[in-house]
């Protein structure tokens, strides 16, 4: 028999922090993931962990991610905030575990593609570093940041100038296939997951019955 546990605010409180912190970065599901590459005006390359981007928007293109509070240096935050550009970059099985090792607290001298093996690649749409052994990865330019009060967090907003995709990966409609890719999701701080498509229906509409798309292109392949 599978017991149910109910947890209440009464409890959260008297957590202990790390568990709290792992319990509440679980629950909220399976995230995006992927490793951020930041330059700062000395040249310093710097490659941070994030599961908290979000889409915003295709119109621009706009993607956001969240800071967490800054009780100890965030060169990531810094370095954007600085240059005005970073990189964000799919993270792929053979990456791992180097890309969890990019979690570390490096001293302020060393760069993480140098500490976790990974390789700087530049293209002319920026000055930002791309990881080059990724497979999907963008340029973004700072738009704006958002202090959020309640927690000390900071809501950062960039836009999309540069997306480098396979074209075996990316389909007529515009769908990118993120499980052809190899793309990795992350429930929590350090449980990484592979990805299984179940199926893509087509856009929703009042008294239409949902159709799949994924088994018309099978049966038209």
């Amino acid at each position: 028999m599978n017991i149910t546990k109910r947890i209440q605010s009464q409890d959260i409180v008297s957590m202990p922090e790390r568990y709290r912190a792992t319990l509440f970065n679980s629950l909220s599901g399976f995230k995006s993931l992927a490793l951020i590459g930041t330059k700062n005006a000395e040249g310093r390359t710097n490659i941070s962990v994030f599961n908290s981007i979000v889409h915003i928007g295709a119109n621009p293109p706009l993607l956001g991610m969240v800071f967490r509070p800054d009780t100890v240096r965030r060169h990531t935050l810094e370095n954007i905030l600085e240059e005005k550009q970073y990189t964000i970059n799919h993270v792929h099985r053979s990456m791992l575990p180097m890309a969890h090792q990019a979690s570390a607290k490096f001293d302020d001298d060393s760069s993480e593609f140098t500490e976790c093996g990974f390789t700087e690649e530049y293209t002319s749409s920026g000055t930002a570093p791309y990881v080059k052994e990724s497979v999907i990865k963008l340029m973004m330019h700072y738009r704006m940041h958002v202090p959020i009060p309640l927690n000390g967090t900071i809501f950062l907003i960039g836009e999309i100038i540069e997306a480098i995709i396979p074209e075996s990966y990316l389909q007529e409609d515009g769908y990118v296939d993120l499980q052809k890719a190899g793309t990795l999701t992350v429930a929590g701080l350090d449980a990484y997951f592979s990805t299984e498509l179940i199926d893509r229906y087509a856009y929703a509409r009042p008294g239409v019955l949902p159709h799949s798309l994924a088994n018309r292109r099978e049966q038209s392949s």
